[in-house]
């Protein structure tokens, strides 16, 4: 039982915190790493080797909070041992140790929820993907009890502001990993899986490997800039749209299908990406099947490749619901354009995060010999019909 509950026995080295002196340890690792374990192993071991202390567990909501970094499997409840285990009370949103040791759980969602408390420690986690870099600066104003401060920051790699701020810090000892370093402790199907779907692609650079990736010059959108938009949950929308831009063959392109809702205030919310290889009638079917989720007001569906066939797909789905035919008269870069530019005048978000659709659009530059970006394609269509007055014709699909 002692050792089944020492870390210092099961730990990669990589995976205890560094020698040289340090006030940030940054854990920038691939998804299965070992991430949550590592930053709840620490947490514990501040908490039983520092009596009194009080600590900070800063999730990038409240959830995560709860469920990943305290709850989840391999969380600081998970993790504790049963000398040592907290008492957990959901409703204050704390964590009670027999010697007196404290941790508090926030949110980097609310800033003000951090300031004015004070710690000797924190665990921060996906701090790549916060939303409001002050929760950081109201944090690090907090850690000022104790001789040495520290905070313990665990994320997998996403380029943004707060994450190259964290990284320009004096007193930062960073440590890397790929996903592929836990091989001992994660399935084989999961790891033949993404290395099958993502080895050799940026996404896969990013989220596997661990690489800060940089955004590609002459690309419409940058990290940054999305990153500042993104919101967790939408206001009221008046209006809600499915874009679609279909495969042209069935030989492993993607069917983009990307829903997006207008608010009353004009603002644009990009709701989901549900894009994917799909035969003719799966696309159809994912595509409207989202219009029933969403209780969308229409389908906007390109038609250059395809023509009356892809309305015909959608007829057969389902022979009442409204779509809107597109044709593009331009390249896919001359359409991107005009929403790329709503972007820069902060007038879309996206609700959530859309790892792959993102990809494309931070690094599509429309060069030649460049892959089609469906999924980009499909947002274009989306945003463009609720932002714009059509001028192409209105299809309402009935059976005969």
């Amino acid at each position: 039982m002692l050792l089944y509950h020492e870390w210092t026995f099961w730990a990669r080295a990589e995976q205890l915190p560094p020698d040289d002196p340090w006030r940030v340890w940054l854990i920038l690792a691939g998804r299965g790493w070992g991430k949550t374990r590592t930053g709840a192993e620490w947490l514990l071991g501040t908490a039983q080797a520092q009596p009194g202390v009080r600590l900070a567990v800063v999730g990038e909501t409240l959830d995560d909070a709860r469920q990943v970094m305290t709850e989840g499997e391999s969380g600081i409840l998970a993790c504790a041992p049963p000398w040592f285990r907290p008492v957990y009370a959901p409703s204050k949103r704390q964590l009670s140790w027999p010697n007196g040791s404290m941790a508090f759980l926030y949110t980097a969602d609310d800033p003000e929820q951090l300031r004015g408390p004070q710690f000797h420690a924190a665990w921060c986690d996906e701090v790549a993907k916060w939303q409001y870099p002050a929760s950081w600066d109201n944090l690090q104003f907090g850690l000022r009890l104790g001789e040495h401060p520290q905070v313990v920051a665990t994320t997998t790699p996403r380029p943004g502001a707060l994450l190259k701020q964290i990284l320009g810090l004096s007193g930062v000892v960073v440590t890397k990993g790929s996903t592929f370093e836990n091989r001992a402790n994660l399935p084989e199907a999961f790891l033949a899986e993404v290395e099958g779907r993502y080895g050799g692609t940026r996404l896969g650079r990013q989220e596997l490997y661990a690489e800060l990736l940089e955004d590609t010059p002459g690309a419409l959108w940058t990290g940054e800039l999305i990153e500042r938009l993104r919101v967790r949950v939408p206001p009221d929308l008046v209006r809600i749209v499915v874009g679609i831009d279909p495969a042209v063959s069935l030989a492993g392109d993607e069917t983009g299908i990307v829903v997006a809702g207008k608010a009353a205030d004009g603002r644009v919310y990009v709701l989901d990406d549900l894009s994917g290889r799909y035969s003719p009638d799966g696309w159809a079917r994912q595509a409207v099947q989202a219009f029933r989720d969403w209780q969308a007001d229409r389908i906007v569906a390109e038609v250059n490749n395809g023509g009356a066939l892809v309305l015909e797909v959608l007829r057969t789905v389902a022979a009442d619901v409204p779509v809107k035919a597109v044709h593009a008269s331009r390249g896919k870069r001359a359409r991107a354009e005009p929403v790329a530019a709503l972007y820069e005048q902060g007038r879309v978000s996206h609700v959530g995060c859309f790892a792959e659709l993102e990809e494309q659009m931070t690094h599509y530059t429309g060069s030649c010999g460049e892959g089609s970006p469906d999924r980009l394609d499909a947002l274009v269509w989306a945003v463009a019909a609720l932002m714009q007055e059509a001028s192409v014709p209105e299809w309402r699909i009935r059976g005969m």
